[in-house]
């Protein structure tokens, strides 16, 4: 049975003593890791502090990292930064980076292979726009952005990996895919790991379904047969209902 994951994405909010209020509440009352998998993504900014007050079982993850191992990059923040300061996830090739920051799936190939090769955990998102969707494209588009994401990787890579599906219309907009929509386009995802890689892997690698994810639909969503967790924006900026998601993990 595959662990369950709940990963928050904080964005760009909470100023630093925010961010150490909302750890302290959470860490001593989140679940044993082997339970489920819990991770907060804050900006870089905050991980060496996070990481100091993120007791036995919560985990912290980075929002991006450079493709470049190093260099003369001003304002970026390679893989063994990260990892030096104790990180352990990565999101990478969010629709925010992709849509504001131009980043395209050569990029987003190369940024999962630098994580992997320090060992940090990537979680590899995709995902399609409203007016992909309602011109019938969505598996056309998401099995693109998988096979160049995953291209290069071996399937011991891939198993290192987390991926989570997020509909673009449903970022942020109060709208959220229909559980039986996310259950069928992650089942989807799933056969094409199947295709790339084999039957084993497409079955043991964790898909989370991302996109105006709360407390009050977080239930009809861990029910559906491929829905392996969430990655969580608005709603994981609230202890209380950070901890809400991370309860319905459990069930």
């Amino acid at each position: 049975m595959r662990k369950r994951v709940i990963a928050g994405n904080w964005k760009m909010y909470k100023t630093r003593d925010e961010a150490i209020s909302f750890i302290y509440e959470v860490a001593k009352v989140i679940p044993d890791r082997d339970l489920v998998e819990t991770v907060i993504c804050a900006p870089s900014i905050m991980l060496r502090d996070l990481v100091k007050r993120e007791d036995e079982h919560l985990r912290i993850g980075a929002q991006n990292m450079s493709q470049h191992e190093e260099g003369a990059y001003t304002g970026e923040v390679s893989a063994k930064m990260l990892t030096s300061y104790g990180v352990e996830y990565v999101v990478v090739g969010h629709s925010e980076r992709r849509d504001y920051f131009h980043e395209n799936d050569a990029i987003i190939n190369a940024k999962t292979k630098q994580a992997l090769q320090h060992d940090l955990t990537p979680i590899v998102c995709v995902g399609e726009s409203l007016e992909t969707r309602e011109l019938n494209q969505t598996n056309t588009f998401v099995k693109e952005q998988i096979l160049n994401a995953y291209e290069g990787l071996s399937t011991e890579d891939a198993l290192k990996t987390i991926i989570a599906y997020e509909p673009i219309w449903a970022i942020g907009t109060g709208k959220t895919a229909t559980k039986e929509q996310a259950n069928e386009t992650i089942k989807f995802i799933r056969e094409t790991i199947s295709e790339r890689f084999d039957a084993i892997t497409a079955e043991d690698i964790r898909i989370l379904y991302g996109g105006s994810v709360k407390p009050n639909n977080i239930d009809e969503l861990l029910a559906m047969s491929d829905i392996d967790g969430a990655l969580v924006g608005g709603a994981s900026l609230d202890s209380q209902s950070f901890l809400k998601l991370v309860e319905a993990a459990l069930k």
